[in-house]
Parts: C-alpha cells; sequence; structure tokens
C-alpha cells in the first residue's frame, strides 16, 4: 500500500496551486511540497524580465506575454517529475488554455488547486506585500481573466480564507483519493 504523505513514492505526479495574486499560492505551494517531500517550484521565477516591468508599471499581461514563461514553467515541472518523480508549482494558471498549456508543456497530467478568496481579502493581502511587482491594480484584470476549472478538469477549489495547515491537509486528501481513483 502506497503511504499518500509521500508523493514522490506515488507515480509522477504534478499539483499546481492557482489563483489570482494574494490568493496565497506559494504559501501552500511550499508548505504542501514540503509536506510532500517535493520540488516547489514559483512560477514569479519564470517571468521574463520584460513581464516583471509591465506588470510592475500597471500593465496586465497578455496572452502573447504568458505563453513563453507558460511553457518555461511547464518545461521545467516535467524534468523535475522525470527527475524526482514529483513537483508542485504556484502559478496564477488563470485560463483553460493556460492550464492545457501547462500540461502540455510539463508533458503530464497536473492537477490544480484552486485557491478562492473574495476581493476585499485579496486587497488587503496585496498590501502587506511591499516590494513585490504585482500592483493591486492589476488584480481586476486577473479576476476577470479567471476561469473557475470545469468539472472536467482534474481540480479543486479551496478556501483560501482556510489556515495553511487546514489547507494542506485538504489537498494531500484530495491527492489521496485521486491516487486510489486511478489505480
Amino acid at each position: 500500500m502506497r503511504r499518500q504523505s509521500d508523493i514522490a513514492a506515488a507515480p509522477p505526479r504534478a499539483v499546481i496551486v492557482m489563483g489570482v495574486s494574494g490568493s496565497g499560492k506559494s504559501t501552500l505551494g511550499a508548505l504542501l511540497a514540503q509536506d510532500l517531500k517535493c520540488r516547489f517550484l514559483e512560477a514569479d521565477d519564470f517571468h521574463s524580465a520584460e513581464n516583471v516591468a509591465k506588470m510592475r508599471s500597471g500593465q496586465p499581461l497578455v496572452d502573447e506575454d504568458r505563453w513563453p514563461w507558460l511553457d518555461r514553467l511547464g518545461e521545467t515541472i516535467g524534468a523535475a517529475i522525470s527527475a524526482e518523480g514529483a513537483a508542485v508549482a504556484a502559478c496564477s494558471a488563470l485560463k483553460r488554455s493556460y492550464r492545457e498549456r501547462l500540461c502540455r508543456a510539463a508533458g503530464t497530467p497536473i492537477a490544480f488547486i484552486l485557491l478562492n478568496a473574495g476581493r476585499d481579502e485579496l486587497v488587503r493581502r496585496l498590501g502587506n506585500r511591499p516590494g513585490h511587482f504585482m500592483p493591486v491594480s492589476l488584480l481586476s484584470s486577473q479576476l476577470e481573466a479567471l476561469e473557475i476549472p470545469a468539472p472536467d478538469e482534474q481540480a479543486i477549489t479551496l478556501d483560501a480564507g482556510q489556515p495553511p495547515a487546514d489547507l494542506v491537509r485538504a489537498a494531500r486528501q484530495w491527492l489521496g483519493l485521486r491516487e486510489k481513483m486511478a489505480s
């Protein structure tokens, strides 16, 4: 019997914690990767300098800006899966087409965990991130672009207002259920 707490012992697996800025993607992603003993990838680290400058100046990215970024992240996820058996990433993955692009670039199915939070909470959180390149002014464009995963996608939605430890527990439970279903 497989231990649910060790994702690396399971077949290759990728998990992306997704949502708009301020939803807690990086916090949950890092904690989940630590819990599952696998690599954590922060999608922000894969943006080009041009994308960062554009966002810092308050301009939302368009799809053409995002494709190379998503490809770089997806390819790195695929490499981590090949080398280590598992990876967790934090990435907005706002649209279905972005999630599909990530899966193609990774060369493997990806399980998505959407962190959902109310606008007021997101604004509060973004205001507490001094020095981050993503200004509060771009939140509206992200909320408009967000496509909630459809029932046919490998995804779950969690309440971003829950304590991080509870979110890790819920994610692990969902991933464990998916393992049993795939067996």
